[in-house]
């Protein structure tokens, strides 16, 4: 926990909060963190900043914050994911998270298994969890709006033109001659398919709405590997 993610219900004056629970464990835990000590602190969808902390009992740690830093900036991205399994799904989210994706639709494709969509783990309070570990990661606050979309084709023809509009369209195939551009500045929208990839028909879907087919190279890659490698590619350090 590179950053003490606040909440709105945290606050118990204009510039003190009493955390509890987790984020009482880990002041007391790694940091271990005294009276007087000072900590990095963030307000979900709010700013960066100090907290230093005024008391620590057994229940609770009171921190008096000051909050003066902007987050880092969003990827210029919608990521379009095919749901993956639950086990990876959870990795994936805080992996998009901490790289800065600020919109993601998870989407049903032909090599989505059914069971996927029961999940726990497609619950909203589940999916947020994981967005603020990713959040606690990166030293950010910005918190990611995640949309679940179950019917590929109503998808592809009616939303994501609108998705898309403005925007230079990329789904990541394998089957392609076009390997994936680096370093672009431009809006971009990003389709990334399931576990052995969008079927013939899907690609032509999104290919129909503008997107080009764009590859890794010679390796197929599990979708937690390739994502972080296609963003830091899109996307690098400045």
């Amino acid at each position: 926990m590179n950053l003490i993610l606040l909440e709105p219900g945290d606050f118990t004056g204009p510039d003190t909060v009493a955390l509890r629970g987790r984020r009482l464990a880990h002041i007391a835990e790694v940091h271990r963190a005294e009276t007087g000590d000072t900590l990095k602190v963030g307000l979900v969808d709010g700013n960066i900043g100090s907290g230093e902390v005024l008391e620590r009992s057994g229940d609770k740690v009171t921190l008096r914050v000051s909050l003066h830093k902007s987050p880092p900036p969003p990827l210029p991205l919608t990521l379009i994911l095919a749901l993956p399994r639950p086990k990876m799904l959870k990795r994936t989210v805080q992996h998009a998270t901490a790289l800065g994706v600020k919109k993601l639709y998870l989407i049903n494709a032909y090599r989505v298994e059914k069971s996927f969509w029961q999940s726990p783990w497609l619950a909203q309070d589940k999916l947020r969890e994981q967005c603020v570990l990713g959040l606690e990661q990166a030293v950010d606050t910005a918190m990611p709006e995640i949309i679940l979309r179950k019917r590929f084709k109503p998808f592809a023809e009616d939303e994501l033109p609108a998705i898309a509009a403005q925007s230079r369209k990329l789904v990541a195939h394998p089957v392609t001659n076009q390997s994936c551009p680096v370093d672009i500045a431009e809006q971009t929208t990003l389709a990334v398919g399931p576990e052995g990839g969008f079927i013939p028909y899907e690609v032509e879907k999104l290919q129909e709405q503008g997107f080009e087919s764009v590859h890794l190279g010679p390796r197929i890659l599990r979708v937690e590997t390739a994502l972080p490698v296609l963003l830091s590619r899109l996307f690098p350090a400045r």
